[in-house]
């Protein structure tokens, strides 16, 4: 049975092993654990596309056996750079996955030395704490191009009736020099317009919305910098024609922001 696609918002630095931002995050929280809850089975597999990876020209695949974790957020209590979620990296699987791009025309290379970065794997911890799933990253081109990341994400479609869980990793808002002043307005306005393009417009029109996303509501001060937008390009192309749900809607998330998270699926 093909199983949906997420684009999930993961929240701010590593906010699961810090108690202070575990009340903040709970709705969060229960959005990712929900989940698991959804598929109704363990996937082989998941395939996540974290916005906390780019790549110039070519797509990166993560190929390491025992992916190491890569600590890339600052300030944070010193825990927080000793944790360590150990889940299987999948060689195989990032074989499948050159197969798919490649037959589609988009250059990608195996990083065998690449680990797990906290767009990957803080989120993976609360949806699988016991770390028993496979999971293998893969990068987004720097040069943002949404046409490209739905195509990216169309080539790696089939991998839906393979058991894989395909997952954006990103964030609905992602301007942290704003985040305090003028935030929470500016999310709000972009999250509508989000809510608008991927529930009630009709599906073929999808993938065009998203592909004018700049003339959307305080877009750009939404997301000064769409990296973290660029997964849920991925994810729309990975379920072109499904139907899109809100999985987790939040008007007063961390620092007062809006903030959502969506699945695509056709029995959504």
């Amino acid at each position: 049975m093909k199983l949906p696609v997420y684009f999930i918002s993961h929240g701010g630095g590593p906010w699961p092993y810090i108690p202070a931002m575990q009340a903040s995050n709970a709705a969060l929280a229960a959005s990712l654990v929900d989940i698991p809850a959804q598929l109704g089975r363990k996937p082989k597999a998941i395939l996540m596309v974290s916005a906390h990876w780019e790549t110039h020209g070519v797509f990166g695949i993560t190929a390491h056996p025992r992916p190491p974790m890569i600590y890339d957020y600052y300030g944070f209590p010193e825990n927080t750079y000793q944790v360590q979620y150990p889940a299987p990296g999948s060689p195989e699987l990032a074989g499948r996955v050159q197969q798919l791009l490649s037959s589609a025309g988009l250059p990608v290379v195996a990083d065998t030395q690449r680990g797990y970065d906290h767009g990957a794997f803080v989120p993976a911890f609360v949806m699988y704490p016991q770390a028993d799933v496979p999971m293998i990253q893969l990068s987004i081109d720097a040069g943002y191009d949404p046409a490209l990341h739905l195509s990216l994400g169309r080539a790696l479609s089939p991998l839906r009736d393979e058991d894989v869980l395909i997952i954006g990793s990103g964030l609905s808002y992602h301007n942290l020099r704003q985040i305090y002043g003028g935030g929470a307005a500016a999310s709000a306005q972009f999250d509508a317009w989000l809510q608008h393009a991927l529930l009630a417009s009709p599906t073929q029109q999808r993938a065009a919305l998203l592909q004018n996303w700049e003339t959307a509501a305080s877009a750009r001060l939404a997301h000064p910098r769409e990296d973290h937008l660029i997964p849920l390009m991925v994810a729309v192309g990975a379920a072109e024609h499904d139907k899109a749900s809100c999985i987790y809607h939040e008007s007063q998330a961390f620092a007062g922001i809006t903030a959502s998270s969506f699945r695509f699926d056709a029995a959504a």
